[in-house]
């Protein structure tokens, strides 16, 4: 599978090989110039060889009448060569005009492996070429070939490493790919695959890939995942034997390679630790072919060249015959081209960047002149710190970071555990091991500079972990978990924190940095961001110009943001702008939170506007925004063309009748918005009828919020007429407003038709016994709703005793609320009397209820039957000794019960250490609170020994 997309590097579509030339839309025409790009290892060759073996059998790119596969390798023996003879070179019997004899057949022209090209390519100075036997430079060839100047109708399918790629202008692309790395379940297939007859083994080669998110991440790559699964499998055989500290899973990258080395160098006799003249030629032989590879490693990553011919392996003194002992084998690989010459390349680009770095920390002990510059001017430089200084300097300021990974094996070579692994084979024991503090602060110095935290600096991150040096990353951690973050804005903290949001595993999920950042610290860490699924940002003081850079990174190529959250900022109409500007191209986010800023009505209106082309987002809040009635307009428009957004919040808008209309006829059309939360608005009672008329034709949303709106019987009237008929809604909450007992009537007799809703708050009316009585009678009959909240609503004893005959009767209810009403004993005793028969009811709320000793006793002698409830909340009543006695026998016997709130109860000592020594033979009750209860030190202590004693489990809160 590859990723496509059209002359940019966005990318846009998965596309499979055999759509790999195939117009992307029915308007479109066949590529001419593709690129395919890729990191080291990820498998272009492998694509390359597959694609030609799929279209030899007939399977894709049928068509191509004729492919032509060439690699750059090939192409590097020839000085100057035609247009025929590169023809011929791959088909030597196409004849004396080469391609121009298949000038009506469709052509495939393979160029594999651009960035190994010895020259690179120049489109600004290369002489058009339109005679294809007229021989010139390969680069200049393979230039004119591009520019169409030569075989114009034949399709040119070029592979390059990313940093290559871009030696060929966009303009003359048709067509850019990128081959996609290693998912999750294909690196365990992967390593199952390289072990099928060791299941515990690939086991346990995945749990330490799994345990390490930068080796996880490296895995993505095949050739990568190939190589850490030998060298992993090669340490879990080898355990036998080792000294304990050597058996340490390896958690850098340079400790994975010292025991891929280990492995090639075939040293089962040395981990034995057997003196024998075979374990120091082993050893001397392993030095012998760093020092020979080494050099070649190390030049040819500085001039970029990774493919090397005989006369280079002269150059630097490579003898071929040591070519074919097994350890280089395992380090280079040979392959003849079609010319009959032969090339050598390194394994993977990672292990010619190690063997490099092993080179240079030997060469540095006798090196006087820098060894960046050999055959050139330079000053002297002394002693291993100095080259160190010289190779960190170079690898900052090398743009393409080809030096980066080279530098972290540098540093990783400081640290003991490589140099306990490598000692006497490739490393003299306990060689610069006197520097590591130097080069931590020398590393450290490479952080100062102000500005964007660049890949650079966040590589110096990954050579202080390979060195072992935790402390800056470390103290990070730590004030982004106290929330202190604020005060560590210096360039080495940002560039931390950049490197935690890359390779934290919590970080890379959610990056939750409220109060912490400035717009500096922010725009720092922008390129960072982009790895980040989610993003907590509220609390930060945040305005316009802020947005202005979150917009860039929500509209970058890479960007993987699903959720951010910017509540509580200083966002107006213009960051909204600036952010909707980057929904309408963003194709990641899904979750955006503005809670609490003043983006306006005109905010309001670009958010819209993108929505109407936005796909993705699919939960937004816009809560205390100051939208108004314009503002809801604005996003009823959108609602009516939008088929994606689930989840809109609009509380505290200041959102009136008008408003709610225009949402109202939106809702009528829309079918994906689930939830809308209009809470805390003015929509009155001509509102509520606008959203009753929509909720009759509506079969989408489930969840409505209408808490503290202004709503009156008649409006209720005409949502409860809606709501028999409405089979979708789930939630309707009614909190705060002005519903009277007459209201409750037309309540119940929804309650009585409706078969679908689950929950219902009425918190905060003004239903009174009568109204809730009729509620009772609803409840007798409904067998829908699991959650009835009707706390605060001026009910007493009688309509608690409707309530408690219909819990007998009713299968359905889980959650009941009744707090803050003054039902006394009188009541607490009817529903608990329901609570002996009830196998439904979960959770039960009677929090400040008038409720004493009697009460008390009443429900205590429930729960000793009762086997169902899990939550009883008694806050705030007076249920004393007494009470808490009965509630203590209950306890010895009632294993349902999770949670019990005695809060502010007059339990006083007494009544406390009753509850607690009851836990003695109740395993079950996971959570007590005993505060406001008058218990003393004293009595504090006495609970908690006899909780900690009776109840280990159990949480208790004094």
């Amino acid at each position: 599978m590859v990723e496509a997309t059209r002359g940019g590097w966005c990318s846009s579509r998965t596309i499979t090989l055999d759509r790999l030339f195939l117009p992307l839309s029915r308007v479109s025409i066949p590529p001419r110039i593709s690129i395919t790009i890729g990191v080291a290892g990820v498998g272009k060759t492998t694509l390359v060889r597959n694609f030609i073996h799929l279209w030899a059998r007939g399977q894709v790119g049928k068509d191509f009448s004729l492919v032509l596969p060439l690699t750059f390798r090939d192409l590097n023996t020839h000085e100057k060569l035609s247009a025929d003879r590169l023809v011929r070179s791959v088909f030597p019997h196409a004849g004396e005009t080469g391609l121009a004899s298949a000038a009506l057949t469709k052509v495939l022209l393979v160029l594999d492996g651009l960035d190994e090209c010895k020259t690179p390519l120049d489109f600004s100075n290369t002489v058009a070429c339109t005679d294809p036997r007229k021989e010139i430079q390969v680069d200049h060839l393979i230039t004119n070939i591009i520019r169409g100047n030569l075989f114009p109708e034949v399709s040119v399918w070029v592979t390059s490493r990313p940093s290559a790629a871009g030696q060929i202008p966009g303009g003359l692309v048709d067509r850019m790919t990128e081959i996609r790395g290693f998912n999750k379940e294909e690196i365990k297939m992967c390593l199952e695959q390289m072990f099928p007859e060791d299941p515990v083994l690939s086991g346990w080669v995945l749990s330490q890939v799994q345990a390490d998110r930068a080796l996880y991440l490296m895995c993505t790559v095949p050739a990568f995942c190939r190589l850490a699964g030998l060298a992993l499998g090669h340490l879990h055989r080898s355990r036998l034997g080792l000294p304990d500290a050597e058996l340490w899973p390896p958690r850098t990258l340079c400790e994975l390679y010292s025991w891929y080395f280990r492995m090639a160098l075939g040293g089962e006799a040395q981990e034995k630790g057997k003196a024998s003249p075979r374990i120091e030629q082993l050893a001397q032989g392993g030095r012998k072919v760093v020092g020979t590879l080494g050099r070649l490693a190390f030049h040819g990553l500085v001039r970029k060249k990774y493919v090397f011919y005989e006369p280079d392996l002269k150059v630097f003194g490579v003898d071929l015959a040591l070519l074919q002992t097994a350890l280089c084998g395992c380090l280079l690989q040979r392959e003849e081209t079609l010319a009959s010459s032969v090339t050598y390349y390194f394994t993977h680009l990672s292990l010619q960047e190690f063997v490099a770095a092993a080179y240079y920390y030997s060469a540095s002990r006798r090196a006087i002149f820098d060894l960046f510059t050999e055959g050139g001017m330079s000053w002297p430089r002394l002693g291993f710190l100095t080259h160190f200084r010289s190779a960190a300097q170079r690898a900052m300021q090398v743009e393409d970071g080809r030096l980066d990974v080279f530098l972290r094996f540098l540093s990783g070579l400081l640290s003991p555990r490589v140099n306990a692994l490598l000692a006497g084979s490739l490393l003299t024991q306990g060689e610069h091991q006197g520097y590591r503090a130097q080069v931590a602060e020398l590393l450290q110095g490479c952080l100062r500079s102000d500005g964007a935290v660049c890949a650079r600096a966040v590589n110096v991150l990954h050579c202080l972990h390979e060195l072992q040096h935790t402390e800056l990353t470390r103290s990070v951690e730590e004030a982004v978990e106290s929330g202190a973050l604020a005060r560590l804005t210096s360039p080495p903290h940002c560039a931390a924190l950049a490197y935690l949001l890359q390779m934290s595993d919590v970080r890379a999920q959610e990056a939750s940095l409220p109060l912490c950042l400035s717009q500096g610290v922010l725009q720092s860490l922008l390129p960072q961001l982009l790895h980040c699924r989610s993003l907590r940002l509220d609390t930060n003081q945040f305005k316009d110009p802020v947005m202005e850079l979150l917009g860039s990174v929500l509209s970058g190529k890479d960007c993987r943001i699903q959720r951010i959250s910017l509540g509580e900022n200083q966002i107006s109409n213009k960051g909204a702008k600036a952010l909707a500007r980057s929904l309408l191209v963003n194709r990641s986010l899904t979750t955006l939170d503005l809670r609490s800023n003043s983006i306006g009505p005109q905010g309001a209106k670009a958010l819209a506007d993108a929505l109407k082309i936005n796909r993705t987002l699919s939960s937004l809040s816009l809560q205390s925004n100051m939208i108004r009635d314009d503002g809801a307009r604005f996003m009823a428009e959108a609602l009516a063309a939008n088929r994606t957004l689930s989840v809109l919040h609009l509380q505290k808008n200041t959102i009136g009748p008008v408003g709610t209309r225009r949402m109202a006829d939106a809702l009528k059309q829309n079918r994906s918005l689930k939830e809308l939360m209009f809470s805390s608005n003015s929509i009155g009672d001509g509102g509520a009828k606008a959203l009753a008329e929509a909720l009759k034709v509506n079969q989408g949303l489930e969840s409505l919020d209408l808490q503290s709106n202004s709503i009156s019987d008649s409006g209720v009237a005409a949502l409860m007429g809606a709501l028999c008929a409405n089979q979708t809604l789930l939630s309707l909450n009614l909190r705060e407003n002005s519903i009277s007992s007459e209201g409750a009537q037309d309540l119940a007799r929804a309650l009585c038709a409706n078969s679908t809703l689950k929950s219902l708050d009425l918190t905060a009316n003004l239903l009174h016994d009568q109204g809730a009585q009729a509620i009772a009678v609803a409840v007798r009959e409904n067998r829908a709703l699991t959650a009835l909240h009707l706390q605060w609503n001026f009910i007493q004893a009688s309509a608690a005793k409707a309530l408690g005959q219909a819990l007998q009767l009713n299968t359905s209810l889980t959650s009941l609320d009744l707090q803050e009403n003054a039902i006394g004993d009188e009541g607490a005793s009817a529903v608990a009397s329901a609570l002996k028969a009830n196998t439904a009811l979960t959770a039960l709320y009677l929090q400040v209820a008038s409720i004493g000793a009697l009460g008390a006793q009443a429900l205590g002698e429930a729960l000793a039957v009762n086997r169902t409830l899990e939550i009883l909340d008694l806050r705030g009543n007076a249920i004393g000794v007494a009470g808490a006695k009965a509630l203590a026998n209950a306890l010895k016997v009632n294993s349902s019960l999770r949670r019990l709130n005695l809060q502010e109860n007059s339990l006083g000592m007494d009544g406390a250490i009753c509850v607690a020594t009851a836990l003695s033979g109740n395993h079950g009750l996971q959570h007590i609170n005993l505060q406001g209860n008058h218990i003393g030190e004293s009595g504090a202590r006495m609970i908690t020994e006899a909780i900690k004693t009776n109840a280990p489990s159990c949480t208790v809160e004094m």
